[in-house]
């Protein structure tokens, strides 16, 4: 999508890029305004702002306005993701078996993630369709989801959730205010360290997912079509890691299967930068797909698990709008970077940026009552 982003509008990489940094705004008002909506709306309610606004995005999308409202479209994109990623994830983070269905949630993101660049691929390169009519797909999607979320939660309405916050565990204590979290122990350390491994991590799916295509495309010489197609194979590398990996991840334990994959994303980054070859690229980056994959629904996990339950949703929607930042913030700078130095500037600082998300990550400290962040 970038490449033909960048020919309908006749922009550079750091202009083109302003699509990934204006969703921060969408995030970090999603931020704020979370506990406040789940209040007031429930979870019934925020189905409805969710795909509203996914919509409506993806409406103004298929007009194709001038670049500047594009950008703001964008913003309005960030909003729906940032309260999507709070309320599912605080939901199905208090189930049980939470670990494996946060990572079927997950899944689902990336059979997203895996189904849009092939149908945007066939539509631009197969179809010679222009890049917007892919929008008219979304609008579609956005429907479907805001009809069955509004019927899922049908009857989770704000004065239900405000009834369960009440009956939870310590809820008597203080309020979960989003100042409390941020300030006071041991909640802000747990806040704060989760929101900057999300941060990071996020940061570089969204900069491969990005930007691969315009790396084969002008780094390794693949033709156009076969160049998307390796946006695919990342995405459907995500997509089996957030199936598959949670089940080794109850075997060997939260804090060490993390530490593992991230290591393993780190060696299959350096193949993928090291060895110029079309095909080993693809492998490559397939195989980061499936390592990185759980680690967002992994550290929602360790928040779970750490946190009572009436402050999973502030904490998460905070988590959820560092996670946006990153994912505006670090391809924004892979943009910056290409633009002075050429998109090979992505390998290096897609690696350095999975080495400090490890660091982070043990950081984090143990949970004491379960038996998944051992």
């Amino acid at each position: 999508m970038l490449p033909s982003l960048q020919s309908f509008y006749d922009i550079n990489y750091i202009t083109v890029s302003l699509v990934f940094f204006s969703p921060l705004i969408g995030y970090v008002s999603s931020g704020i305004l979370n506990t406040r909506l789940h209040n007031a709306l429930g979870q019934r309610g925020l189905g409805v702002l969710c795909g509203g606004t996914h919509m409506l995005s993806a409406i103004i999308n298929v007009l194709h306005p001038p670049f500047p409202v594009l950008v703001v479209s964008f913003m309005l994109g960030g909003l729906g993701n940032g309260l999507s990623d709070a309320a599912w994830n605080a939901w199905i983070g208090n189930l049980d078996q939470s670990n494996e269905l946060l990572g079927f949630l997950h899944a689902a993101y990336g059979v997203g993630g895996v189904a849009s660049p092939l149908i945007a691929t066939a539509m631009i390169t197969r179809a010679a369709l222009p890049w917007y009519t892919f929008y008219y797909f979304v609008i579609g999607i956005s429907v479907v989801e805001m009809l069955a979320l509004t019927g899922a939660f049908w009857n989770h309405t704000g004065l239900r959730y405000r009834e369960q916050m009440a009956c939870s565990p310590g809820a008597h204590e203080k309020s979960a205010s989003i100042r409390r979290v941020l300030t006071k122990q041991p909640e802000a350390r747990i806040a704060w360290l989760s929101a900057l491994f999300v941060l990071v991590y996020i940061g570089v799916e969204v900069s491969l997912g990005g930007w691969i295509v315009e790396f084969l495309l002008q780094v390794r010489k693949g033709e156009a079509f076969a160049s998307g197609m390796g946006a695919t194979g990342y995405w459907l590398g995500i997509t089996l890691g957030r199936i598959l990996l949670p089940f080794v991840t109850n075997l060997i334990g939260l804090k060490i299967a993390v530490t593992v994959y991230l290591a393993a994303a780190m060696a299959a980054e350096l193949v993928f930068w090291l060895v110029p070859n079309f095909y080993a690229s693809i492998i490559a980056v397939g195989l980061q797909g499936f390592f990185i994959g759980p680690m967002f629904p992994h550290a929602i996990s360790a928040v779970t698990s750490l946190l009572p339950q009436h402050l999973h949703v502030v904490v998460i929607g905070f988590v959820a709008a560092l996670g946006g930042c990153g994912a505006s913030l670090l391809p924004f700078a892979v943009g910056m970077l290409a633009q002075r130095f050429s998109v090979t500037a992505l390998q290096p600082f897609i690696l350095a940026c999975l080495g400090l998300s490890l660091v982070i990550w043990l950081f984090i400290p143990h949970a004491k009552k379960s038996k998944a962040f051992v």
